[in-house]
């Protein structure tokens, strides 16, 4: 008996130009290395079926499920700051679609399944580096509470692929609550093709924003649901530190899900002009520039939808433009809440921007770890004496010791104990992510000794972000000048 899944397809409904039906390209010997118990369950699949070569088959590509899509997507996108036309899943294939056990539609997809008529000259697999990091960075976006897709299972192949260097071929199985983006929309407009625009668009209404339907204007109130999620995914993965490296359009979720982990990073020191990935050699997308690229990425979406708007353009334009507008007062609003809150401040009070800002100036002076600071300042909350240890962090302190008594002012002035503002203030300034040395070491473990404990040791620490782990307190460190991570490269 296969295992069951119980697929309840809606995509493959859309006009056939959505995709090209493709099978995976079958591998010579695969073997499940890591199965996301919990997650197989809320998605109404078996483990213990999964867990087995069986599973390891299907999460393989080399045995289709039962009433399996088996489709790659068309879109296209800007790749930094440059349209291509025609991208599409050029080395993933979308299984089918599941309800959760929440009632949420669900996409199953294997990423590294083989070459599909939009892998252009790639080779349609995926190395395991970039699987063990999709997998650990996706599943800790998650338990930081940040939308995202989520990984089921990753299968190594038994065969290399042609990387620098040669790698072990993977395959991740990931789950989203779609995979459309604002790409898939530029595939339809791109061509002249309105019809395909719309029937995108009331796809997206139907399977995302069902309460868009009911206003008066449905595309409009699309449009502007997106752009409410995208500020508040964007606030929320800068509170942690958080760069995703490659923010093309074809990388922006229109479901308001972080999606496509290649060269992603969370910074250690604060500097808001922080890149790590290795593709973006201007800055396009270092960590302060990622609202505004966000925003850019929106109005790309909303050019898509100038004729669903309006019968003219100018009118359109106009109606989009004002959608739009209201992107800063969202994400200002978003980015301000959460600062606050990570600094203990439950009120609100006319200086409280100011003396947010200035705390991220003052770690910026002084070249202090994100991370450490915040958690460390929670415990400052109920233990002044604690902030030296917050002192600490800076190579220079001179500003942290003229912010840290203003701040010690404006938590006074608030009712909450000590000990409750403590409590609060962890509950969103994390003690663990996965650090960008601490991800490497898994890596070389896994790629060059074929030894996973380093990885199942990461994925638990980073199971629970907010909570002591006095077994695991080395992950909480910052890397040694000698272990830092300058660099993050593509899986492709």
């Amino acid at each position: 008996m296969t295992a069951h899944f119980p697929f309840d397809n809606s995509y493959v409904a859309l006009p056939p130009n959505f995709f090209a039906r493709v099978a995976p390209t079958p591998v010579p010997a695969p073997r499940l290395v890591k199965l996301n118990r919990p997650l197989a369950l809320h998605l109404g699949l078996d483990p213990a079926r999964l867990d087995s070569p069986e599973g390891a088959e299907i999460l393989a590509g080399n045995a289709m499920p039962k009433d399996a899509a088996s489709i790659a997507m068309a879109y296209a996108g800007h790749q930094f700051g440059n349209f291509v036309p025609q991208l599409g899943d050029g080395r993933a294939i979308l299984l089918g679609e599941v309800i959760d056990r929440d009632g949420v539609r669900r996409d199953i997809q294997l990423k590294g399944a083989g070459r599909t008529p939009f892998s252009r000259m790639g080779d349609g697999r995926a190395a395991l580096g970039p699987v063990l990091r999709e997998y650990i960075v996706s599943e800790a976006m998650a338990a930081l509470g940040i939308p995202t897709t989520r990984s089921l299972a990753a299968v190594l192949t038994g065969e290399t692929v042609l990387r620098d260097p040669i790698q072990p071929g993977a395959v991740l199985t990931r789950v989203a609550t779609s995979h459309i983006r604002v790409g898939t929309f530029q595939y339809f407009a791109a061509r002249g093709d309105l019809d395909g625009v719309r029937a995108l668009a009331d796809h997206v209404i139907a399977r995302h924003y069902p309460q868009a339907a009911q206003a008066e204007s449905p595309y409009l109130a699309l449009l502007e649901s997106v752009i409410a999620r995208q500020a508040e995914l964007i606030a929320s993965w800068m509170m942690v530190g958080f760069i995703h490296g490659v923010m093309n359009t074809d990388n922006c979720s229109i479901a308001g899900e972080t999606i496509d982990y290649g060269p992603c990073a969370f910074m250690d020191s604060f500097d808001p002009k922080t890149v790590f990935s290795s593709i973006d050699q201007f800055g396009r997308y270092a960590y302060g520039n990622q609202p505004p690229i966000a925003l850019w990425n929106l109005t790309r979406l909303a050019e898509c939808l100038v004729r669903l708007l309006a019968d003219d353009d100018d009118t359109g334009v106009e109606i989009a433009q004002n959608a739009l507008g209201g992107f800063a007062e969202r994400f200002n609003a978003a980015y301000l809440a959460k600062l606050t809150a990570k600094l203990g401040l439950s009120g609100r009070q006319p200086d409280d921007p100011q003396l947010a800002q200035d705390f991220l100036a003052a770690m910026a002076k002084g070249e202090a770890d994100f991370t450490l600071a915040f958690r460390r300042l929670s415990d400052a909350a109920a233990e002044p004496s604690q902030l030296g240890e917050v002192r600490a962090l800076f190579a220079d302190p001179s500003a942290f010791d003229e912010w840290a008594p203003r701040w010690r002012a404006r938590i006074a002035a608030e009712p909450q104990d000590g000990s409750a503002r403590r409590d609060a203030m962890r509950r969103v300034n994390p003690a663990y992510i996965p650090r960008n040395h601490q991800v490497e070491a898994v890596i070389r473990a896994a790629v060059d000794r074929d030894d996973f404990g380093p990885f199942e040791q990461l994925l638990t620490v980073l199971a629970n972000p907010f909570e002591e782990q006095a077994e695991f307190a080395r992950y909480a460190v910052p890397p040694q000048p000698h272990e830092r991570v300058l660099e993050t490269f593509c899986g492709t």
